[in-house]
């Protein structure tokens, strides 16, 4: 079983991981992303729209059960993170995550 905060936080320190949502948002219009964790208190609105571009590009979604400031502590930044695109995990088994 794979521990979600750890794999977070070694895909952010090796992987190559986009933090927020315009970035994250951009990066799965264009394909770029193979995994989005989004935290359970993202906007609704955000979600709507990370859902329906994820369905599109064939991104998985996978969601954080913490709030988006547990995420941000996670990936070891002082503020909110509502989500977060992965591109590479780098040494992370993160990409597990989505296949549950």
């Amino acid at each position: 079983m794979v521990n979600v905060d750890r794999a977070i936080r070694v895909a952010v320190d090796t992987g190559d991981v986009l933090m927020g949502e315009r970035e994250t948002l951009k990066a799965v219009k264009n394909g770029e992303c193979k995994l989005v964790i989004v935290a359970s208190n993202c906007p609704s609105n955000l979600r709507e729209d990370l859902e329906r571009f994820a369905k599109i590009s064939g991104v998985q979604i996978y969601e954080y059960k913490g709030s988006s400031l547990d995420l941000g502590a996670v990936c070891g930044r002082p503020h909110v993170i509502s989500m977060l695109g992965v591109k590479e995990a780098g040494d992370s088994d993160i990409f597990e995550l989505g296949r549950r």
